[in-house]
């Protein structure tokens, strides 16, 4: 099915997130959480809730918005993601999620849509917001809209002011998938094969949040929050196993510049990523 320009402005129906504790522990393992961060990873301490497990809630609904676009979902691939938070995650909660097609754009060779959610709890009191932007290899050239410029966030040439480095489990995409992306391409050797990767890849959300725990760790004394929004380009795919440097320049108070490299390869698997933070 080609892609539908027209759903532009189109929303889904609420879409209903009931969670507890167990799967926020579940996510915190999911994207590497290790014994030092038991707040994380304890009901006895709430627990507390990374920030980016707001991109779990708004999952579901970004998949029924994609529906109404259509495309070949062969083709596709996560572009970038933003999350931007309203108030702190609660551990457990009943949410509620619109979508809404945002965009969509001509890029020649390749089409880009933009879904946008937004979650609120049991109250209807904005929780957080995100954006997917997915982008469609060899479905552009349709004579559509171009996208909008937009303010790349670039390092500054000086060395970072935090490194943080980290080896992904081999089990790290099987368990990530437990919270809600069950794709086999993370899963099953002959279908990453089959999609020319060699083998399993590492989701690029599960890369996302590994870069969100990055941030917390090294300039949020570990107190998730303090992070407001985060935002990320995928540039490249990482293997489970894998090692991943992130690196962060502040440019000013409260605005962090990050980069994210896979060791191994020497090769940048996030870009164009900035994290806000409460100052």
């Amino acid at each position: 099915m080609p892609i539908n320009p027209k759903v532009v402005g189109r929303s889904t129906e609420p879409l209903t997130f009931e969670y507890g504790w167990r799967d926020t522990v579940l996510y915190a393992l999911g994207i590497g959480a290790r014994a030092d961060e038991l707040d994380y990873l304890y009901e006895g301490r709430g627990p507390k809730v990374f920030p980016t497990f707001a991109v779990i809630p708004a999952f579901q609904a970004n998949i029924l918005a994609m529906a109404d676009i259509g495309g070949n979902l062969v083709t596709l691939v996560h572009g970038g993601q933003t999350i931007r938070l309203a108030r702190p995650i609660p551990p457990a909660g009943k949410l509620r999620t619109v979508a809404t097609v945002a965009g969509i754009y001509d890029l020649v060779k390749m089409a880009q849509a933009i879904v946008t959610t937004r979650t609120t709890d049991d109250r209807g009191e904005l929780l957080f917001e995100t954006d997917f932007s997915i982008i469609y290899r060899g479905e552009g050239g349709f004579g559509g809209e171009r996208p909008p410029e937009t303010t790349k966030a670039s390092p500054p040439q000086r060395e970072p002011d935090f490194r943080h480095e980290e080896t992904t489990a081999e089990t790290q995409a099987l368990l990530y998938r437990l919270s809600g992306d069950i794709n086999p391409l993370h899963a099953d050797p002959a279908i990453g094969r089959m999609a020319g990767f060699g083998r399993p890849i590492l989701h690029g959300l599960c890369t996302y949040g590994h870069v969100g725990r990055a941030v917390v760790k090294s300039l949020c004394g570990g107190d998730g929050n303090k992070l407001r929004s985060l935002s990320a380009q995928f540039r490249k795919p990482v293997f489970p196993g894998e090692t991943l440097v992130t690196e962060g320049w502040t440019i000013e108070p409260g605005k962090v510049v990050l980069r994210c490299t896979v060791k191994e390869r020497n090769e940048q698997v996030i870009t164009g990523s900035l994290a806000e933070l409460v100052v």
